[in-house]
């Protein structure tokens, strides 16, 4: 902490991290614990957090974010497709396929930003908005590759014909972006992805993530 920042916002926003990361919520003691403070800081914390729907606390006493975030949420993605447009453009262009943003919305994948080439004549339509279960598709299936190893070299995932009969797509995982999980990818019709296409993922997926660091 420093003379220009504020110790009860910091804990407040520390006390939001600590119960995003958790899918059961925390009781005041384990906060407590967490933060190093005394239950009744924690009590002040979780009441103002609770006037701004920022958290809720269950019948069991059990603090949890709340749905206020989801209002806060909406105005992340066109920050984020903002940031993404520029190697997203980079990628279609030079592998003259659609390329696309996407990221995790609950169980599924959402995807946010998704840029077409322009000097093809043919192409792939995906939209901004398309949702598809993680297990399907190359970027979920990058997704959770990075789950289960989330330190390893960053790699790239192919599929064929899971989201549309005849297409393939290519994708790697957004790593080392706090708060975001996601990947970039692109999606052709083609039997097969050539190696290059997955290489030249690998950077685009390193390029969006150092735009959002």
């Amino acid at each position: 902490m420093t003379a220009e920042t504020s110790q009860t916002l910091d804990r407040g926003l520390r006390v939001l991290k600590l119960l995003a990361e958790t899918d059961h919520g925390l009781t005041v003691t384990e906060l407590s614990t967490k933060l190093g403070v005394n239950r009744t800081v924690v009590y002040r914390l979780l009441a103002t957090l609770e006037q701004h729907c920022l958290v809720r606390r269950d019948l069991g006493g059990r603090a949890r974010v709340g749905l206020g975030v989801l209002g806060l949420g909406r105005q992340v993605h066109p920050l984020v497709r903002e940031a993404a447009l520029p190697a997203l453009r980079a990628l279609a262009e030079d592998i003259g396929a659609t390329a696309h943003l996407t990221l995790v919305d609950g169980s599924e994948a959402l995807a946010v930003a998704v840029v077409e080439p322009t000097w093809t004549d043919y192409h792939v339509a995906y939209r901004a908005g398309f949702r598809h279960p993680l297990d399907r598709g190359a970027a979920g299936r990058a997704i959770l590759a990075a789950r289960r190893q989330p330190v390893a070299v960053p790699g790239y995932t192919l599929t064929h014909g899971e989201l549309e009969a005849g297409a393939s797509g290519a994708a790697a995982p957004l790593l080392g972006v706090s708060g975001i999980e996601g990947s970039v990818g692109v999606v052709m019709l083609s039997d097969a992805v050539p190696d290059r296409v997955g290489l030249r993922v690998v950077d685009a997926a390193r390029e969006v993530a150092e735009a959002l660091r």
